[in-house]
């Protein structure tokens, strides 16, 4: 029995669901995306020696914002629920309502001509920031498939005999 494949589902030997890994390398990838953004976005302002003490506050809050992702993405793959759950409410709305705001903000209020001045690095942050919002669109509801739900009952993951 490959990986992808379930035992029954009250059988202790039953394996994680292909939608849960891909759960997990979907999280992996958005945090990647956070990543890439964040050293972007660095690099643009590390010129600038007037913000760097905020420049490392930033790069400082996101790491702990990106190991403690990892962590609880971690959990979530061996089958603990609470993870889950945190996860869908911390990244699927907060991190997703977070990455939506200011685009939202800068198309407010400059229309479609935000898009005139667009330099090649700011065209970049947006294909990464898309990256990471589909990314986050891939891994929250793999997640809620019907095999991934049975991964998270008691019994089965991380809680299961074996």
């Amino acid at each position: 029995m490959n990986d992808t494949a379930l035992a029954h589902p009250d059988s202790p030997l039953a394996r994680r669901p292909a939608a849960v890994t891909t759960a997990f390398v979907a999280l992996v990838a958005a945090v990647g995306c956070g990543i890439v953004e964040t050293a972007v976005r660095g690099a643009r302002t590390a010129g600038d020696i007037a913000d760097i003490g905020a420049l490392t506050a930033g790069w400082l809050l996101r790491t702990a914002i990106y190991l403690v992702v990892l962590g609880i993405a971690w959990r979530m793959l061996r089958g603990e629920r609470w993870a889950r759950n945190l996860l869908t409410v911390g990244i699927g709305v907060l991190g997703t309502a977070s990455l939506v705001v200011e685009p939202v903000r800068m198309l407010a209020a400059a229309g479609t001509g935000v898009f005139t001045d667009m330099s090649a690095a700011t065209a970049f942050l947006a294909l990464t920031r898309a990256g990471h919002i589909c990314a986050v669109f891939v891994a929250i509801p793999a997640m809620y498939t019907p095999s991934a739900r049975a991964w998270f009952r008691p019994g089965h993951g991380a809680g299961r005999a074996g």
